[in-house]
Order: C-alpha cells, then sequence, then structure tokens
C-alpha cells in the first residue's frame, strides 16, 4: 500500500516525493560516539512522540553549565479488560528539556502529579564501560520540544 502511494506521489509530482532512489557516499565517519553517514541528498524522516500523562516526581536540574538539561518522569496508562477485571498497565517514561525558556519554565512550575501533555523526539543515550569501551546500558528517552500544563482545579479529575 505504501509502494502505491509513493508511486502515485511520483507520478503526480506531490512535493517531496521524486522516483530517483537515495544515493550514499560511502564514507562513514564517528562524531561522539554518534554514526553519521555523508549522503548526496537528504531523505525526510519523522522521529515524533506525544504523551499525555501525570508527572511522576519533581524535576531535576543535570547536566554542566555549558550543557544544562531538566529531566523527569512521567507515567501513562494503557487500559484493558482480561475477563470481567479491568486492568490498568502503568508505562514510565523518561523526559529530557534542553530548550533554555522551556527547562526554566518546566523546573519552576511542573510538579509531582501534575497532568502534562508532552511533545517530542525520541533519543537513545548509551552508557559505556570505561575500561573496554563497550556499551554496558542502552535506554530511550523523550526529548521535549514542548511541554503543556494542565491546571491543578480543586477536586478535577482531569
Amino acid at each position: 500500500m505504501l509502494r502505491n502511494a509513493i508511486s502515485i506521489a511520483c507520478r503526480y509530482g506531490l512535493p517531496g516525493m521524486r522516483a530517483r532512489p537515495l544515493h550514499t557516499a560511502t564514507t562513514n565517519f564517528f562524531e561522539n560516539d554518534m554514526q553519521t553517514q555523508k549522503v548526496e541528498r537528504l531523505e525526510k524522516t519523522i522521529n515524533q512522540v506525544m504523551l499525555l500523562g501525570r508527572v511522576g516526581a519533581d524535576p531535576e536540574k543535570r547536566g554542566t553549565e555549558q550543557h544544562p538539561v531538566v529531566t523527569f518522569s512521567m507515567a501513562t496508562h494503557t487500559n484493558y479488560r482480561k475477563g470481567e477485571d479491568l486492568i490498568q498497565q502503568t508505562d514510565w517514561h523518561r523526559i529530557a528539556v534542553f530548550k533554555p525558556y522551556l527547562r526554566e519554565t518546566v523546573y519552576r512550575y511542573l510538579t509531582k502529579g501534575q497532568r502534562v501533555l508532552v511533545q517530542g523526539r525520541l533519543g537513545y543515550l548509551e552508557r559505556r564501560d570505561p575500561e573496554n569501551n563497550s556499551i554496558v546500558m542502552k535506554s530511550a528517552t523523550i526529548v521535549a520540544d514542548d511541554v503543556v500544563f494542565f491546571n491543578k482545579g480543586e477536586g478535577s479529575s482531569y
């Protein structure tokens, strides 16, 4: 189905769709433990995450003065039935905020238990063993581009 959509888009000249294949250069190089590949032409990709849930703990400041970051945990729920029982499964997410204006706002005003909407992208952190430079742990983090606060009203069930 996707192949048909792409061929139709190429046939009718829709923006961003081209019939030519993507050609890549053969040179790979590494910068700061991230694999980067030189390409002749860029291809559109999407890395987008949107979460609606509750803050697990008050935000914390981390990083250095040159590269500060505010992090917090967030819970989302999946509800389903198992026989007669209604089950709620909780998933925990690590959120990192790098944007200066957003970072300070999140640190000052976001509190544990508050309902929040986070829009951003998925990023991966690798922790390496200093002795042999092997990967010890790899974890996913949501890098927030926008955080929407919901007001805490008395008696509200948002």
